[in-house]
């Protein structure tokens, strides 16, 4: 048996004091694998299980992500004009850029959309670091949960009132708050995630026949990161069936009603109810399992910053943790702005036509279904680590702006031909879908057992909020050069070095127990803490003065 070592790691104190040094034993190697997670809850029951599923059934992005953006750069096209000949000309009449009049000068309707995106990411920045950290203490993270939820239904609804260009503006701001509170609900939700997996029935016995010296601790870990991969594609699996599932039921209103000007906004509302109804589950079924309560003193706004900077300090506790959230907010901004940018030319491409969009949102579904199924059956029956299988999908996140890019120089090829956005939405569902389910189990391996709101939401801001900078450089890029292809030179090379970075530079195995370890050692100094602070309390109340006679 190794000899069981002290080692000291420097942790933050729950005040948000400068931390103080805890002692933790920690044993040999191996063992740092394994998390010790106090009070996680009951066991995931399966009524339980199938509402987070059916949650991300209905909240599959069809609605915020895909009309709303659809229908916004639709009315703000319609109200523009030709750059070449001026106000009052429609746009189209010459060979110009559609324009609209924005803060004292003009801006191409391309550049609006991008700035809009922006902007909603940077809101998004806003979320996560104030509050995002918050969610980890008592039942926060439930509550903001459903509020985000809310809002996001409520401006989809509201979503029945654009009508005409007149209301471009409107869909602008409907469409950020949707995009806003739908990306929020992406981040908070995955944060339960892990939490979920630690508690199956099969995470338990896994953890009872680990404690018993019936497994190793290296086959726990194995096993327990299969059951993270389980749930994650399982889940990611579901809303790749949402989505598949909506696009297929607004047929029934964009075919019949395909002569009614008001048919998007039918479609919208109907894609909104789905989600109301499969997403109200989540709130009824789901298990108390609430965080540790707020410090003492502290408040739900500003400990949020606080959390966020003393995880920050930690880096070189976590230096494998921090190099993938890195590396994640340029692959992330890469990727979204990339879906941006296509979906851009491809609304051009189509004419905004809802009912394009929605076969070519079932042809990218379809793919998204499959192939979330056999990469969770590859790797269950090869027993391939996640970073490998992320690694695969991440090829095609670098040479999808490539393609794109190749636009720039020919009209033959490059996202210039109706084929190639077929090829895109197909490609895309056959890698991306289980790209965004292999990302955050490698997250869920790197956040620090117990502290998965605060890490989540690090990670929510490189995945959402990173991608502040992405539209805004491409819309600098589009208005400076007026053409939508200069963008992916950009994005390529964004994507490029990221893939890299995470290939050649972030060790999962390496950062897992970095994680754990950093983990039980901020436990240990929190109760130190609690400790003392009840000591000085019993010494000040007994505290007898010196009586004179």
């Amino acid at each position: 048996m190794a000899d069981i070592d002290d080692r000291k790691l420097d942790v933050a104190s729950p005040s948000g004091s400068a931390g103080d040094v805890a002692i933790v034993h920690v044993g040999d190697s191996s063992n740092t694998h394994v998390a010790s997670v106090d009070a996680d809850g009951p066991v995931v029951t399966r009524r339980e299980l199938w509402s987070y599923y059916l949650y991300y059934n209905g909240d599959n992005g069809v609605g915020p992500l895909n009309y709303s953006a659809t229908i916004f750069q639709a009315l703000a096209t319609a109200a523009s004009y030709d750059s070449t000949t001026g106000p009052g000309t429609p746009c189209g009449t010459n060979s110009g850029t559609c324009v609209l009049p924005w803060a004292g000068g003009v801006k191409s309707v391309s550049a609006i959309v991008l700035l809009a995106n922006g902007l909603s990411f940077l809101v998004m920045t806003l979320i996560f670091t104030t509050i995002g950290s918050a969610a980890d203490y008592g039942n926060f993270g439930r509550w903001l949960l459903l509020v985000l939820t809310v809002i996001c239904w409520a401006a989809q609804f509201a979503s029945v009132a654009l009508v005409g260009a007149s209301t471009w503006k409107l869909a602008m701001g409907l469409y950020m708050v949707s995009f806003i509170s739908y990306g929020a609900t992406l981040v908070f939700y995955a944060a339960l995630f892990p939490r979920l997996a630690r508690n199956t029935a099969h995470a338990r016995s896994l953890r009872y026949q680990y404690e018993n010296g019936e497994i190793s601790a290296a086959e726990y870990e194995k096993e327990e990161s299969m059951e993270k991969n389980r749930i994650s594609n399982i889940s990611t699996m579901h809303s790749n069936v949402g989505y598949l599932f909506t696009l297929c039921l607004n047929l029934s209103l964009l075919l019949p009603l395909a002569a009614n000007p008001r048919v998007n906004n039918y479609v919208i509302v109907l894609t909104n109810a789905y989600w109301v109804v499969t997403g109200i589950w989540w709130f009824i079924f789901q298990e108390p399992r609430p965080g540790p309560p707020l410090p003492k003193g502290e408040n739900y706004i500003v400990v949020g910053w606080k959390q966020i900077w003393e995880a920050l300090k930690q880096w070189k506790s976590l230096p494998y943790t921090f190099v993938y959230l890195f590396a994640y907010f340029l692959l992330a901004d890469g990727l979204n702005t990339t879906g941006t940018l296509i979906g851009i030319v491809q609304n051009d491409k189509f004419q905004f036509s809802f009912l394009k969009n929605t076969y070519l949102g079932i042809a990218q579904a379809g793919t998204s279904i499959a192939s979330t199924l056999g990469f969770w059956y590859i790797q269950r029956y090869w027993r391939i680590k996640t970073k490998k299988m992320f690694v695969v999908t991440n090829v095609v996140t670098v040479l999808i702006p490539l393609w794109g890019m190749i636009g720039i120089w020919t009209t033959k090829v490059g996202f210039h031909n109706e084929w190639e956005f077929w090829a895109y939405n197909v490609v895309f569902g056959l890698f991306q879908a289980p790209y965004y389910a292999f990302s955050q189990t490698v997250m869920a391996e790197l956040a620090p057992p117990g502290y998965d709101n605060m890490f989540f939401g690090l990670f929510g801001l490189s995945n959402r909020a990173s991608s502040m900078i992405g539209p805004n450089v491409v819309q600098a890029i589009i208005s400076r050069r007026g053409n939508n292809w200069d963008g992916f030179a950009f994005l390529f090379a964004l994507c490029l070095a990221a893939g890299l970075t995470i290939w050649l530079f972030v060790d999962v195995d390496k950062g897992r127990k970095d994680a754990v370890a950093w983990a039980e050692a901020r436990r240990a100094s929190e109760r130190a803490t609690v400790v003392r602070n009840s000591e000085v309390l019993s010494e000040v109340n007994n505290y007898q003065p010196d009586k004179k006679l």
